[in-house]
């Protein structure tokens, strides 16, 4: 799934074109991949039912408008001297809201979404029209549907032409667990894409969402930086190995960092052995044995608590990510030993004797 997420994306594989929504309820295994554009159904009034819940090719309006009537502020004063006068006022508000309406409709606008309210009465005109509204929807998800579906955020509904107008290949709003949620298929503008995960307790999916971005940002490293190397321990084994080899070559102290150094790489595989509860000892010799007899790319093989070809397996890691931990522990390395004494700050009032203490009411002793 994090693969074809990341090969749905353009050459630039931006980050913020893959969404990630969460979804209580069912297993891992019934999370799936959204090809556009989803996002939860938003707050809706009385006439949603009505709406239609499927569209082909629709024009979509990305609208930043409130469409309802508002009770004034407290600071407001129409003063009228007849009922008339009231009347006319309220007359205006009601049609200043089916203007907008109607010019709306007029656009040939199927699916209307905004990030301010849309009301009960424009709900329900929408849905005599047979177009579908959505109002409350959250700024990320808006903006994120106006770079896939193109368009853009209007903050009036004067010329709503073509130019300023999204659209997509099919619109549609389909229940996900205990929720509704609405998407955008085939977004022509830019290629983007929704993981919805699915799992039972909260800590559960927020721990998945951690692990999909760790995989998503390999996968990404690894199509920008085509150099792979087999994981599993393997690539830390055979420079152990070499190490060990080289450090035999040198007369000296170097030879001691050297074989150190080789010793430390050994601490990936033998970690990895812990965390699956393997026998750490049994599997390290193992990888010595194969990597003295040759086989660089042998590592710890979890599935079945033994040692594989990990390059034949595909358990493979970035280079660069490679590169970019062995230097950064080596420079961290390097400063811990560059220290030569340490100050250590003793903690104020610690041992000492302390203020003497009065008899009450702020008398001495």
């Amino acid at each position: 799934m994090v693969v074809d997420a990341v090969m749905i994306l353009d050459e630039l594989l931006p980050l913020n074109m893959i969404g990630m929504k969460k979804v209580q309820g069912g297993g891992l295994e019934d999370s799936l991949l959204v090809e556009g554009v989803a996002f939860k159904k938003t707050f809706s009034y009385a006439g949603f039912e009505m709406q239609p819940k499927k569209y082909k090719n629709p024009k979509i309006a990305l609208l930043n408008i409130e469409l309802e009537l508002k009770a004034e502020k407290e600071n407001a004063e129409v003063r009228v001297d007849n009922v008339e006068e009231y009347q006319s006022i309220v007359d205006a508000e009601w049609k200043i809201l089916y203007e907008k309406l109607e010019k709306i409709h007029l656009s040939g606008t199927k699916v209307v979404l905004s990030k301010l309210p849309i009301g009960d009465v424009a709900t329900q005109y929408f849905a005599d029209r047979d177009m579908f509204c959505a109002g409350r929807v959250a700024d990320e998800d808006l903006k994120r549907t106006m770079k896939a579906c193109g368009g853009s955020i209007q903050t009036t509904v004067q010329n709503l032409t073509d130019d300023v107008l999204g659209t997509c290949e099919i619109f549609d709003e389909r229940q996900i667990g205990g929720e509704r949620y609405n998407l955008f298929n085939g977004c022509p503008q830019a290629k983007t894409c929704t993981i919805i995960m699915r799992g039972g307790a909260e800590q559960f999916i927020e721990e998945t969402e951690r692990s999909l971005h760790d995989a998503i940002m390999i996968v990404r490293r690894a199509i920008k930086n085509d150099s792979v190397v087999a994981g599993g321990g393997a690539i830390e084994m055979e420079l152990s190995k070499y190490l060990r080899d080289y450090s035999r070559t040198i007369a000296g102290k170097e030879q001691l960092l050297i074989g150190a150094m080789a010793k430390a790489l050994e601490i990936i595989p033998r970690q990895l052995c812990d965390n699956a509860g393997f026998d750490a000892t049994n599997i390290l010799n193992k990888l010595r044995q194969k990597h003295a007899q040759g086989g660089r790319w042998y590592g710890v093989d979890i599935t079945a608590e033994d040692i594989a070809d990990n390059y034949v397996a595909c358990v493979w890691e970035p280079a660069v990510v490679k590169i970019n931990a062995l230097t950064a522990a080596s420079e961290a390395a390097c400063l811990i030993l560059s220290v030569d004494e340490t100050i250590k700050n003793p903690k104020s009032g610690g041992d000492g004797p302390g203020a003497p203490r009065g008899r009450g009411r702020g008398r001495p002793m």
